[in-house]
């Protein structure tokens, strides 16, 4: 039997923690005054990995509440966050935890709420969202095309031979659809980033994907040592021109 997709993270908590982007303080702002996050607010994070976009909410003084379903990924949560009174972690299920009569000012994701049924996902916010509260959703979109297209067209000649996954990512969410539960949309945002690795970091980063994870055995070592070739041939360096997509609604 396959392993729930949602879990593959859950395999490599120190790496994931060491090599996944942490986002932008700018697009953490944002969401910081569109709530007024602070002591005496309510927040709720869906799957917080290991804290990539959690510092904000933390630190903020405001009542903040993890659901992680990976043990292992909490286990790493606590490690770091647990000196600070007003953070707190359950290890569930997002789609099927009791939280009680609890309700939130803000709920947030940092791409796990894609990993969550569609309709799933905005009846549960809409329902434990407080009158007013604000569902913030952001994802990075990532692109080493423009600043190389050689290296891409190598890399991608990598991917058409070798990338042959267990799990292919098949999950579907359409970040506008808020309106159709209920949930008036406030407005989508993009903040941009940049990263730059050498040919072994980029593999170490791209081994916290979770199609990378699953590839299929026979393929794992063809894949990695093909991506590293790449990079290496064209100056050992992959530049990385981001954008941090940010959607809001409100209840």
């Amino acid at each position: 039997m396959q392993q729930d997709k949602r879990l593959v993270f859950d395999t490599i908590p120190e790496k994931f923690d060491k090599w996944r982007v942490k986002y932008n303080q700018a697009l953490f702002d944002h969401i910081i005054k569109t709530c007024d996050l602070g002591p005496g607010k309510s927040c709720l994070e869906i799957g917080p990995g290991t804290g990539q976009a959690s510092d904000f909410a933390i630190e903020s003084g405001c009542d903040y509440l993890a659901i992680e379903l990976g043990e292992h990924l909490a286990a790493k949560m606590k490690e770091k966050y647990s000196s600070y009174p007003n953070f707190n972690i359950v290890v569930d299920d997002f789609e099927t935890h009791d939280f009680g009569d609890k309700k939130f000012d803000l709920i947030f994701s940092a791409a796990a709420i894609q990993w969550i049924k569609e309709d799933v996902a905005y009846t549960r916010v809409h329902e434990l969202l407080k009158d007013g509260g604000i569902l913030a959703m952001c994802f990075m979109r990532a692109d080493y095309q423009k600043s190389n297209p050689a290296l891409y067209d190598d890399i991608q000649k990598v991917y058409d031979k070798y990338f042959v996954t267990n799990q292919p990512y098949t999950q579907k969410f359409d970040y506008m659809n808020g309106i159709n539960y209920g949930l008036t949309f406030i407005g989508k945002f993009s903040y941009p980033g940049r990263r730059e690795y050498n040919a072994d970091e980029h593999n170490e980063y791209l081994g916290t994907h979770s199609t990378h994870i699953t590839l299929k055995d026979e393929y794992r070592d063809l894949f990695f040592n093909g991506v590293h070739d790449a990079v290496v041939k064209h100056g050992n360096k992959i530049v990385f021109d981001d954008q941090y997509m940010l959607y809001l609604y409100r209840k």
